[in-house]
């Protein structure tokens, strides 16, 4: 079993329930999936972009993603109906612990002159996104073979109904808030 899904069940639970008086365990939130999304605007001009996003996503989270599509076309930028302008991985279950584990653990203390990711973006439903500049803070990725330094966007959806239960699960968890 996942080191932070044994930390879930056996200590953020039970402080949880104990702290919004919860009646039941499946009262308390949980995290439900993490999606990691890189968006590519350069794909319109060079469709080789778009091929290096993927490869940098897949070594990333070490599942394939998803090419995401333009919904519209829009002149001004020369995107096209249905052209690919993006990418991203859905993960669930053991993969998603194991990827928050990483994140929390090996790539944010990573990164340079860091203090702590940001309290003020939830949503109010109780998702946080954490916005990155650029995939290199990754040990999976090769400062060689990196096309175009990129940023990406990772959303962690969970059941908590406030920003403030889904605060104490993050935090919970090791997420490295700000003071």
């Amino acid at each position: 079993m996942n080191r932070l899904k044994e930390k879930y069940t056996n200590e953020i639970v039970p402080s949880l329930k104990e702290k919004y008086n919860y009646t039941s365990v499946m009262e308390v939130p949980k995290l439900e999936k993490i999606v990691v999304n890189m968006g590519v605007g350069d794909a319109a001009a060079n469709s080789k972009m778009l091929d290096a996003a993927v490869a940098d996503l897949t070594a990333i989270t070490g599942q394939k993603p998803v090419v995401t599509k333009a919904k519209k076309a829009i002149a001004g930028f020369k995107i096209r109906q249905g052209q690919g302008i993006g990418c991203k991985v859905t993960l669930r279950g053991e993969n998603m612990y194991n990827f928050l584990d990483k994140l929390i653990s090996i790539t944010l203390p990573r990164v340079r002159d860091f203090r702590g990711v940001s309290n003020k973006a939830f949503d109010g439903r109780g998702n946080y996104t954490l916005g990155l500049n650029e995939q290199l803070i990754f040990a999976e990725i090769n400062f060689d073979d990196v096309v175009k330094v990129r940023g990406m966007d990772i959303v962690f959806v969970t059941t908590a109904k406030t920003n403030e239960e889904a605060h104490d699960l993050l935090k919970g968890f090791g997420m490295p808030f700000k003071k």
